[in-house]
């Protein structure tokens, strides 16, 4: 079964996944304003559950394959990858209210170097020193991009007031505050993708080879985003009704957001299935540029020479560490 599998396939999917997401996020941006950062963090989950669950419909009408291998270390695996990306989203969508969007989204893109020191620290995986060295120039590049673009993003809040309402009156905050928590928020979506392709992997048991991938990466998909709806769900009924009730009026948009996102996911864990993690999350990097086009046509965003340099870096960096 996997020697069938074409080996330029993982490129297709990852490709459609990367712009998907950049759909996705920009949706879920726009819905920050009326639903806060909880509430556009639930829709993806939420109304990304009912599209994930045709999927899975679909994939088992249409496939004669083994049973799956519902194992304690499946549901281990779903855990860390389900809870991290409910965390990386939140504070994903956090930064981006504060910052620009295609510099907050390259901040997140430090997640492959966040994937390469998590290997190191807890599986005992050597970088090098050329890793090393791309860590460096990788955190170079984010410095770059978190850098005021003139001494007005210094100034008081009187000189801002007329152009940018509710600005924080501490300019290290609004200036680097987004770029620690969308860094922080890449670290968290890292666990997240290590956490998903575990599970994608543990569901063929002792017979990988007959078991379809897609099978495999639709049925975590499937169960990943049912956890994340109940659990944030519970926790909205619990703590913050009001905002429970605002995403079920919110549904068209919210639809569309949880459409995006449902697709965006399932060509995500379709590559996890069938290539490494790392190779999925360096070539993922083709949304830092999409979410550019996203600044500049959507948002009047433009970003400015050392924030394009950061960019630049940080790519550089990242490829080279998975390369070295």
């Amino acid at each position: 079964m996997i020697d069938s599998i074409p080996p330029w396939l993982w490129i297709v999917f990852t490709l459609l996944a990367a712009g998907s997401q950049v759909a996705r996020n920009a949706m879920q941006r726009n819905l920050t304003s009326t639903l806060g950062t909880t509430g556009a963090t639930h829709v993806r989950f939420l109304y990304g559950l009912p599209f994930a669950a045709i999927f899975l419909l679909i994939t088992w009408a249409v496939t004669d394959s083994p049973p799956l291998h519902y194992n304690l270390s499946f549901f281990l695996w779903l855990l860390l990858g389900a809870m991290s990306q409910i965390v990386a989203t939140a504070w994903m969508l956090n930064a981006m209210q504060s910052k620009s969007f295609v510099v907050t989204t390259a901040a997140i893109k430090t997640e492959p170097v966040q994937v390469a020191v998590f290997g190191a620290a807890l599986l005992g995986e050597r970088i090098g020193t050329i890793g090393i060295i791309a860590v460096v120039v990788a955190t170079a590049g984010v410095v770059m991009m978190s850098w005021p673009r003139s001494a007005s993003d210094h100034g008081s809040t009187r000189d801002s007031d007329d152009h940018k309402e509710g600005t924080n009156d501490n300019p290290q905050s609004s200036s680097w505050w987004p770029i620690v928590v969308g860094m922080a928020s890449g670290g968290m979506f890292a666990l997240s993708s290590v956490g998903f392709r575990g599970a994608i992997l543990s569901l063929a048991g002792d017979a990988p080879m007959e078991i379809p991938f897609y099978v495999r990466a639709t049925t975590t998909l499937a169960c990943g985003l049912l956890l994340q709806t109940v659990v944030l769900s519970a926790y909205l009924a619990w703590r913050r009704r009001s905002v429970l009730i605002d995403i079920f009026r919110s549904w068209r948009p919210a639809m569309l957001a949880g459409l995006a996102g449902a697709v965006a996911s399932q060509f995500w864990f379709l590559a996890f299935s069938i290539e490494t993690v790392s190779k999925v999350r360096t070539l993922a990097l083709v949304e830092v540029l999409f979410a550019q086009i996203i600044s500049r046509k959507l948002f009047s965003q433009k970003s400015s020479f050392l924030e394009t340099a950061g960019i630049t870096l940080i790519v550089i960096g990242v490829i080279v560490l998975l390369n070295s």
